[in-house]
């Protein structure tokens, strides 16, 4: 926690980050700097195939840089030993699809996250209908994903992020399959979470309107930072 009137520390750093495959023959991320502080809300914007999703998936420790350093509240990415540890830790995880499990209930799809955490077995589920209740459905506790909108779906799927209580959240076109309605109710409680939680969060967007919630617009393009909106660091 930063000290009050301090400025807030860097949670996330990246220093020329690159990434390729095929042997070279592309080049998803090409010597990308960015640095996200404890508690703020970045929006990283560009059209498909700059590699904002690629930036997004070195973050969570799903992939590895070919070059360069990333290191995520103190973890260095280049020489991370148990990654699926680390994600349960520190990253909570957001996609577009929600991915929910259709025979769970919702509260088993929240209680299910914390099945290699430390928390009590028997604290699980008092927790999971408390994150439910964080995002204003807790009483569909037990109802089948099939059952819900899609807006409710994705607000499961951030309850479930969240049950490990990690630092980071990352989300990846978290509104890109919502009706106008549902973006502004989920994009309303980001900001909600953020400002109860203080976690820090980094959301992938094409969508201006989307991006313009955030403290802070990262443009992308051809694998680089084309432009960079504010931000104090």
């Amino acid at each position: 926690m930063n000290d009050p009137g301090s400025a807030p520390r860097p949670l996330i750093e990246a220093h020329q980050v690159s990434k390729v495959y095929d042997d070279g023959m592309i080049r998803a991320l090409d010597g990308v700097d960015l640095s996200v502080a404890d508690g703020e809300f970045v929006a990283i914007t560009g059209p498909s195939g700059c590699g904002k999703s690629t930036l997004l998936h070195l973050l969570a420790a799903l992939d590895r840089p070919t070059s360069g350093t990333i290191r995520v509240d103190g973890y260095d990415m280049n020489n991370l030993r148990h990654s699926n540890r680390f994600r349960r830790q520190e990253i909570g995880l957001v996609f577009q699809l929600h991915n929910l499990l259709p025979r769970l209930s919702v509260l088993g799809n929240v209680e299910i996250a914390m099945a290699a955490s430390h928390r009590p077995y028997s604290e699980r589920s008092l927790y999971a209908r408390r994150l439910l209740g964080d995002v204003d459905l807790a009483h569909l506790a037990d109802r089948r994903p099939t059952q819900l909108s899609g807006g409710e779906r994705q607000r499961v799927a951030i309850a479930r992020a969240l049950a490990n209580d990690p630092p980071v959240l990352l989300a990846d076109e978290p509104t890109g399959s919502l009706d106008s309605a549902s973006v502004e109710v989920v994009l309303g409680l980001f900001q909600r979470l953020r400002a109860e939680r203080g976690v820090t969060i980094v959301l992938v967007t094409h969508d201006n309107v989307v991006a313009g919630v955030a403290d802070r617009i990262v443009h992308m393009l051809d694998g680089k930072v084309a432009a960079d909106a504010g931000g104090a660091l």
